[in-house]
């Protein structure tokens, strides 16, 4: 009987106060469609930084004649120095590649740069796979060098790497900094937005307290308009991006989409976050807005 009432209280309310329940649903509406459109961006634009990072390798060059003081490293020191690779903690996956393989790429890559070689200068290699793209540097300094390892270098390319770990770091702090900023901003608005409704009743509630009524019986139905509000704001804003999804984004980015394995959160789960930060948001703002005026 009493949440019969409470949705009772909160339904007249909303349909005698129309003028502010529909600023309240396009506030929620607001801030939910720019909410959804940060996540799908943010989210793509994480998914693109850690597929760069995949990107991020360690080559190990082994000693050729020309290096190392005229030595060449020897099977059992590119043995040794695999089994020690192997053994590094931040190393996913390491692969051989001889200098036949090495050769037989460069041909395919750059044939002009290969076709008057008299021989085949390039040394055996190791490509190593971090597990993590910024372990690259941890790894490289691990790996020993020298003629006595038969190691002449190890490269992973530190300013490219430097790079590419200094964006992906922004991108995740922007977009975390983007969500923030947005749910505070959409709880303020929808408090204010809300906070007219309540004022314009105020005297209304002061009699609800003086007859009795608990602070909980008060803030129910402003809550409950908070929640239908936020509720059919964010469904608003979810066909919104539907639309968007299935009508603009195709006409914008093209066949982009099979460029890479880089991906936004799927939508459903978009959806789902947008629905359940709208309900919080609407039940929230109204019931934060009213707790100064059960201060009787």
């Amino acid at each position: 009987m009493r949440f019969r009432t409470l949705v009772g209280e909160a339904w007249r309310s909303l349909a005698a106060n129309a003028s502010t329940t529909i600023a309240a649903t396009m506030t929620v509406l607001i801030a939910m469609f720019i909410l959804g459109l940060s996540i799908g961006l943010g989210t793509w634009a994480i998914s693109w930084s850690n597929h760069v990072k995949k990107e991020l390798v360690v080559h190990v060059y082994f000693c050729v004649p020309l290096s190392c003081d005229g030595k060449t490293a020897t099977k059992k020191q590119e043995e040794a120095i695999g089994n020690f690779i192997t053994k590094i903690p931040q190393v996913q996956s390491a692969k051989f590649v001889s200098k036949a393989e090495a050769l037989a790429i460069m041909k395919k890559r750059s044939p002009e740069l290969t076709a008057s070689l008299p021989g085949n200068p390039l040394p055996d290699a190791f490509e190593i796979t971090p597990k993590r793209g910024e372990d690259v540097a941890v790894i490289a300094s691990k790996i020993p060098k020298g003629a006595a390892v038969g190691v002449e270098d190890v490269k992973y390319g530190k300013k490219t790497a430097k790079r590419i770990l200094q964006v992906a770091r922004v991108i995740e702090i922007v977009f975390l900094l983007a969500v923030i900023v947005l749910l505070v901003a959409s709880v303020l608005l929808i408090a204010n937005t809300i906070r007219l409704s309540i004022f314009s009743r105020r005297r209304e509630i002061e009699v609800m307290k003086l007859v009795g009524a608990t602070n909980w019986f008060v803030r129910g139905p402003f809550m409950l308009e908070g929640l239908i509000c936020g509720l059919v704001g964010s469904l608003v804003a979810v066909v919104l991006l539907v639309l968007g999804k299935e009508i603009a984004l195709p006409a914008i980015l093209g066949h982009i989409k099979n460029s890479s394995d880089a991906h936004a959160l799927a939508f459903a789960w978009t959806a789902l976050i947008l629905l359940g930060f709208g309900v919080l948001l609407g039940a929230a703002g109204s019931g934060v807005t009213i707790r100064r005026f059960l201060r009787i």
